[in-house]
């Protein structure tokens, strides 16, 4: 139970936290989305007002009359002199006078000495007005370019053109504190501007999607070990150079809120799992523990097995329910027994007309021959043998009787001790040699190592159980005119014994075979109760073990005993002589 609610509990916790990840990225992934999109607008108003700006200061310049009479000279050297005056005027990144032409007269910058390409970016703006990015390789520029006339706008002469600049840096530190916005200006693959650090920026020009035009947008980025969602806009038309912003949001701080909640998700898992483990043991131990025991108990005793225990503890429920299982078994135990304890006083009242018979027939040759006795006129040798008769019919009298007893008890007298297997076959075959019906009979026992055929038993109920089968066997070979044989082997296992009894006489009857183990069954003898199959087995059936007819055929019948051993000591003091060889053990009674 505990392993199911921990089962649970992670199924639980993992859906919990694959469920509110998946949430959380889609939101923060939208939030930054809008983030961006803001940013870009804050750039575009951005830029709109410093080029406004721009354009104003760079109109103010061109309507000074003495800039206009610096242009009027045509000496080159004179308004380079002279523009250095003006660029400080303006106070801007990037100032430069061109001629009518467009040829660049003069140009300064701020912390770098003008090349041939910011010359060229110049020129491109003088065909192409309507363009404010100057891009020269080394910076980014918004520039405004404005002509200087002699005389009126409309109608005066055209001198030339000023320039204004300033960088971009500016406005993309601007993008970046209020909006925590990362801005990067590429021109082509190269980097002209950015907040980006330097290794984020080599991630950056590396990165595949950027020189696509297949770039979906936004589009989630892994520069420098830290995933950024990234928003581009193409500003070509308005530079000098392709020209394009990438504008980018950290997903650092997100994972970082992300990772804390997945913290709290699983401290909450973990939590769960240690204060369910505890209550999961104790609904075990007084709800399900019980239950599956009285279940078990249900079962074991739908098996046969009256013993097994019922549990006493758990919930006042489970507790009247086990009571009234134990009541309900005990009173069908009790059923049981006073059922069985009928039948066999019912068997035994039937079998009253079926042995007196052979009672009357005992008594009346006891009582005949004790006035036989009771004459002087008998010899020595007459005597005896009038005594030899008595004494047999005393013999069977008891021996009916005590089958009688034996059969109408209900296994209670039963006592087991430690026995040793080997000794209780010797003493059966020596009763059985001993018995009339045995003369002639070549009785054969096979037993291995007596030390090894220990079994927990009452040795006299297995003892007679044993004579019955043997005798039964000898029984079986009368008719026969071959050699008369009956053979006893043993075989031990770990938990049981099989005890067979072979035979060579002409097999049991067809008519009998389906009730052979019933009382008062038999057919072709002159003498009995027919109680000694079913005698037999009872006694095996009370050792846990059963009597049952293997094989019968003219010139073999197979009997099989088995019993269900204990784990004893063995009593070597009783062993018979040790047979380690497992050799058969042979005796013959011949008697004439």
């Amino acid at each position: 139970m505990v392993v199911a609610m921990a089962l649970v509990i992670a199924v639980v916790t993992g859906s919990s936290l694959l469920l509110i990840r998946h949430r959380l990225r889609v939101e923060v992934t939208e939030e930054l989305s809008q983030d961006l999109t803001h940013s870009v607008t804050t750039f575009q108003n951005l830029q709109a007002e410093r080029v406004a700006a721009l354009e104003r200061e760079n109109s103010l310049l061109a309507q000074l009359p003495t800039l206009k009479a610096l242009m009027t000279s045509g000496d080159d050297l004179t308004i380079q002199d002279g523009a250095t005056e003006f660029w400080r005027l303006s106070g801007n990144d990037l100032f430069a006078l061109m001629d009518p032409s467009g040829r660049v007269v003069a140009v300064y910058r701020k912390h770098a000495a003008p090349d041939a390409t910011l010359v060229r970016g110049l020129q491109t703006l003088t065909t192409s007005p309507d363009k404010r990015y100057l891009i020269d390789g080394r910076g980014l520029y918004v520039c405004s370019l404005q002509p200087l006339y002699f005389g009126g706008d409309g109608d005066g002469t055209l001198l030339g053109y000023v320039v204004s600049g300033v960088s971009i840096e500016p406005t993309v530190r601007q993008i970046s504190r209020p909006t925590g916005a990362e801005a990067t200006f590429l021109n082509g693959g190269e980097v002209v501007a950015s907040t980006l650090s330097s290794s984020a920026q080599a991630s950056l020009t590396a990165e595949p999607l950027l020189r696509s035009n297949m770039m979906p947008t936004p589009a989630v980025l892994n520069l420098g070990g830290t995933r950024f969602l990234a928003d581009t806009e193409d500003l070509t038309a308005a530079a000098t150079a392709p020209l394009k912003l990438v504008v980018l949001r950290s997903f650092e701080e997100a994972d970082r809120s992300i990772h804390r909640i997945d913290q709290i998700v699983l401290s909450a898992g973990l939590l769960a799992f240690l204060l369910g483990t505890p209550l999961m043991i104790v609904l075990s131990r007084f709800v399900t523990r019980p239950l599956e025991e009285l279940s078990r108990s249900v079962i074991a005793f739908g098996v046969g097995d009256g013993a097994y225990r019922i549990p006493k503890y758990g919930t006042q429920e489970v507790r009247q329910l086990s009571t009234a299982f134990s009541g309900m078994r005990k009173e069908i135990q009790q059923k049981s027994r006073e059922l069985l304890e009928s039948e066999r006083l019912a068997t035994i009242g039937r079998m009253a007309s079926s042995v007196s018979h052979d009672l009357r027939h005992y008594l009346a040759a006891i009582y005949a021959n004790s006035e036989f006795l009771a004459s002087r006129q008998l010899s020595e040798q007459e005597r005896a043998e009038i005594f030899a008769d008595v004494r047999a019919a005393v013999h069977g009298t008891t021996d009916m009787i005590e089958s009688l007893l034996i059969f109408s008890r209900n296994g209670a007298a039963m006592k087991r001790s430690p026995e040793i297997m080997a000794t209780l076959l010797e003493r059966a075959a020596a009763v059985v040699r001993a018995h009339p019906d045995s003369e002639h009979v070549s009785l054969k026992l096979q037993y291995g190592d007596p030390a090894k055929t220990t079994i927990a038993a009452d040795g006299k109920q297995i003892e007679r159980a044993l004579c019955n089968l043997l005798l039964n066997a000898c029984q079986a070979t009368r008719p026969a005119e071959r050699e008369r044989k009956v053979m006893l082997t043993l075989e031990v296992h770990e938990t049981q014994m099989f005890i067979h009894i072979i035979d060579n006489g002409e097999g049991i009857p067809d008519a009998i075979r389906n009730s052979l183990f019933e009382p008062f069954v038999s057919e072709g003898k002159q003498k009995g109760t027919g109680l000694g199959l079913t005698l037999a087995n009872c006694i095996a059936i009370e050792h846990g073990g059963e009597v049952v007819l293997l094989k019968s055929r003219p010139g073999e019948t197979v009997f099989q005993m088995r019993l269900s051993r204990g784990l004893l000591i063995p009593d070597v003091t009783a062993l018979p002589e040790a047979n380690p060889q497992n050799q058969v053990i042979e005796h013959e009674n011949i008697r004439s």
